[in-house]
């Protein structure tokens, strides 16, 4: 059983840290490969899940925030907010790549303001956040260093 409850942690500790609460799920996730009692793709696929459905309520929440209720709560002028847009649609999808690094909090919650399509979100995100725990399984391991 403290493998089902080491993963139910290990997905409540990614899930946070991909919310607006200020948490590392690196830790718990290294310190479960380090007791070597669970599958690493295993730690990776939960870890992932866990971190891509954190983003998907923080995009919820910039979503929340978008529309001219959010501008004016972030004091944006219709211009300034019109040009955020442009630049948004242009390059700050692929921009959601980045959505694991510190920050990316920020670019999630910027694509659900700017109505990012869900879809094409959770594509980049998916790929982001796989890629962020393949990376840190891989330096566990001492594979990738």
């Amino acid at each position: 059983m403290l493998t089902g409850s080491s993963l139910a942690g290990l997905f409540v500790a990614a899930f946070l840290a991909a919310t607006p609460v200020p948490f590392q799920s690196e830790v718990v996730f290294l310190a479960l490969m380090a007791q070597g009692t669970v599958p690493v793709v295993a730690l990776v696929l939960v870890a992932s899940v866990g971190n891509i459905l954190g983003s998907c309520v923080t995009y919820a929440l910039g979503r929340g925030l978008g529309g001219d209720r959010g501008a004016r709560w972030l004091g944006l002028t219709p211009a300034r907010q019109a040009k955020a847009e442009r630049w948004f649609g242009r390059w700050g999808i692929w921009a959601l790549l980045f959505s694991w690094a510190p920050g990316g909090d920020l670019i999630v919650a910027l694509s659900g303001a700017l109505r990012v399509p869900l879809p094409r979100f959770v594509v980049l995100v998916t790929i982001a956040k796989t890629v962020r725990y393949t990376v840190v399984a891989l330096i566990g391991l001492g594979i990738w260093s």
